[in-house]
């Protein structure tokens, strides 16, 4: 049984570490309203500029459509573009991302295909590596990165092209998680070379164009920034799910803290009422030995 020194350096330890995560959560409270806003507001965008996709490859998808719509005709080596956080302490963001990723890939392997994985996010690296090491290709290092901007899926969408276009992949496919509340963020697989129109999006046929240049001519420029899209789109989603994530874990490990606090906190004045009791017979016993 610990002493009453000990215990009462115990409590002070829970109650720094609870004041700890009471500010963490604070901060990714205060950081989430932003990121949420950011990721809401790119929403329309992307759902619009999917629909306006997906109306052009129905007609451009013949003969001659580029390969980022049409693929290279195999689909045999897959690109795996994983996107989680920086750091920790989010429950189990990154965790759920990464299991994902590798689920995904253990049934690409088991049919025969090739593999390869190219990693956004610190967290997601290091969980991965341990099973996939050898499939690893690069990794994209964001800690530096203070609020993610369209510049940063730009240099992603171009690494992922400047492979593709040199024969490296014929499917490349990114995981993220998409932000439902404070509470629900959903690991999420999207394939987006070749083009995918995501499930629910309708092609945009409320209206007939005229095209000029053709749509192909249109596909070989749209593509690429629909590409740069979809993971600017994913980053957005992946930093609000991390602050809600984080702001949720902190809410439950500071109130955990408070409920350790008040058992040790009992413990403590048991023991201490013991010790009390103990010097009280010891007296009473002195004194009627006298």
């Amino acid at each position: 049984m610990p002493n009453l020194k000990d215990l009462k350096n115990r409590i002070a330890s829970v109650k720094s570490t609870r004041k700890i995560t009471k500010a963490m959560q604070m901060v990714a409270a205060a950081k989430l309203r932003r990121a949420q806003d950011a990721a809401e507001m790119s929403r329309p965008y992307t759902e619009r500029f999917n629909a306006v996709m997906a109306g052009l490859a129905a007609s451009a998808g013949g003969e001659g459509a580029p390969k980022l719509l049409a693929g290279t005709g195999s689909d045999n080596v897959h690109l795996l573009v994983v996107m989680t956080a920086e750091r920790g302490l989010c429950g189990g963001f990154n965790g759920n991302i990464s299991k994902l990723a590798r689920a995904h890939a253990a049934e690409l392997k088991a049919a025969g295909k090739t593999v390869k994985i190219l990693t956004v996010g610190k967290k997601g690296r290091d969980a991965i590596k341990r099973d996939l090491e050898q499939d690893f290709v690069g990794h994209v290092d964001l800690s530096e990165v203070k609020r993610i901007g369209y510049d940063n899926a730009h240099d992603i969408a171009r690494d992922v092209l400047n492979r593709f276009d040199a024969g490296e992949f014929d499917v490349a496919t990114i995981f993220y998680a998409k932000f439902q509340n404070v509470v629900s963020q959903i690991p999420t697989a999207q394939q987006i070379i070749p083009f995918d129109v995501p499930e629910g999006t309708e092609a945009d046929e409320s209206a007939l164009y005229d095209y000029e240049p053709s749509e192909e001519a249109i596909l070989a420029d749209l593509l690429p920034r629909g590409v740069a899209t979809a993971i600017f789109s994913a980053l957005l989603e992946n930093g609000a799910s991390e602050q809600g994530a984080r702001m949720s874990a902190m809410d439950n490990a500071t109130r955990n803290a408070g409920e350790m606090i008040d058992k040790l906190t009992i413990e403590y004045n048991r023991s201490r009422q013991a010790v009390i009791t103990n010097e009280l017979i010891e007296i009473i016993s002195g004194a009627e030995a006298l």
